[in-house]
């Protein structure tokens, strides 16, 4: 080897080293610091597509009356798009869906050349796709444990790290049988006990997709259920005589669609100038040709029938980052009460009779795909309304009573809700 080679092999060993540190990941730790074992304990309950009006509407006694004695906001406005994955994991890390990367329940990412798909186990469990810092990995910075019952991004190793306790997500496990489990793990000695806990429950929001969000009876007796569960949930909390703060928040509502307003996307597509990746409220399209943005644009504009075709830097729906590279070059975003849809999932719920669906992903200007907010707690003030606020501020609020830092870079603040707390 001559001395040229020596120095290049030199100056590579280098550089390599210097991006390994470059992408050096944190460790979770194995016992509570000291300095956290007398805090408080956050338990933060999500209730998937429970519409910001289903308390109201039909009174569930144990969810009803948790919400009146402690804090309950008018309603909680999710990010665009109103959709279950992103905008859970706006709620774990205090950012916006084009911020933190997760954009939508599917999307294409054209750094990797890859979709991404909330049923692609592989992807929901990489953590490269999870921007952010999810609160999780901000308990493990400071030497808190957490867990988590199938909370989006909790499956993931984002920078390295998932709670101390998590589980695969799995539909069919009881959710009596998710309960007991966090009983299980506040009854942990104090060094091994989670002071934050995640937790996850999809029934209202699979019976609002099936039968619409407007079918009482069937609404009700998911609800009715659910409250139960719940009802047996608080009242063995109760016997802890642990601070514990029980946060109840959704992901989104519901809105009522008739299978005749469902649009079929193969109208939008042409894969010789774009990807096309279907939401139902939202589609994105992602160019092959960057230079011919003008051109598709009008194409798609020509086609417009119950939709909208923006540019996607110049849409009023992303707030902060309107140029992530996930977002596509152009968006189309439906009209209220309508939906896409392929030709293939029309014919079949046409063929078995669906004529009334429930969907979300609209935006936050349609009051019926509004979430709630319920908090109860020894930190919590009682008997509190409070009016509508966005979901990244529920990230802060958590930071706050866990007494650990709230990252800089978050698009939530502790103004939001700061006045919720007792000083």
């Amino acid at each position: 080897m001559n001395k040229y080679s020596f120095l290049l092999c030199c100056l590579l060993l280098i550089l390599n080293t210097a991006c390994q540190k470059g992408l050096q990941q944190i460790s979770s730790p194995s016992e509570n610091k000291a300095v956290h074992l007398e805090k408080p304990y956050v338990i933060l309950i999500s209730l998937d597509g429970y519409r910001y009006d289903y308390n109201k509407r039909f009174q569930p006694p144990h969810l009803s009356k948790f919400a009146a004695e402690g804090v309950q906001a008018t309603s909680m406005l999710p990010c665009f798009p109103s959709k279950t994955f992103p905008n859970h994991y706006s709620i774990a890390t205090g950012m916006r869906p084009e911020n933190h990367g997760l954009v939508n329940n599917t999307f294409y990412d054209p750094k990797k050349d890859a979709i991404y798909k909330m049923s692609d186990r592989e992807k929901v469990e990489d953590g490269t796709w999870y921007g952010g810092t999810p609160i999780w990995v901000q308990a493990a910075k400071s030497g808190m444990l957490s867990a988590s019952y199938f909370f989006v991004g909790s499956e993931a190793d984002v920078q390295g790290v998932r709670p101390n306790y998590w589980y695969r997500y799995d539909g069919s496990i009881p959710n009596k049988d998710r309960t007991k489990q966090v009983i299980d793990w506040l009854n942990l000695p104090p060094a091994k006990r989670p002071h934050l806990i995640m937790m996850y429950f999809s029934d209202v929001d699979s019976k609002g997709h099936r039968f619409g969000p407007n079918n009482a009876e069937q609404l009700k007796a998911s609800i009715f259920a659910l409250d139960e569960v719940l009802g047996n949930f608080f009242q063995d909390l109760e016997k802890l005589d642990l601070p514990i703060n029980v946060i109840i928040v959704s992901d989104h509502g519901m809105e009522e669609v008739p299978i005749e307003n469902y649009i079929e996307i193969e109208r939008l597509e042409d894969d010789s100038l774009y990807k096309t990746v279907n939401n139902g409220a939202l589609a994105h399209f992602y160019l092959n040709d960057k230079n011919k943005l003008e051109e598709v644009y009008q194409n798609l504009k020509a086609k417009e029938t119950r939709f909208r075709i923006y540019k996607t830097s110049e849409s009023p729906y992303y707030k902060t980052n309107p140029t992530h590279p996930r977002l596509g070059d152009l968006i189309a975003v439906v009209d209220h009460h309508y939906y896409f849809a392929d030709a293939r999932r029309i014919a079949l719920r046409k063929r078995v009779g669906r004529t009334i669906n429930g969907e979300h992903g609209f935006p936050v200007n349609n009051k019926d795909v509004h979430a709630i907010f319920y908090a109860r707690g020894p930190q919590m003030k009682s008997k509190m309304l409070t009016p509508s606020f966005e979901n990244i501020h529920v990230y802060p609020l958590i930071c706050e009573i866990l007494g650990i830092k709230i990252p800089k870079d978050i698009d939530g603040s502790i103004n939001v809700l700061a006045d919720i707390l007792i000083k």
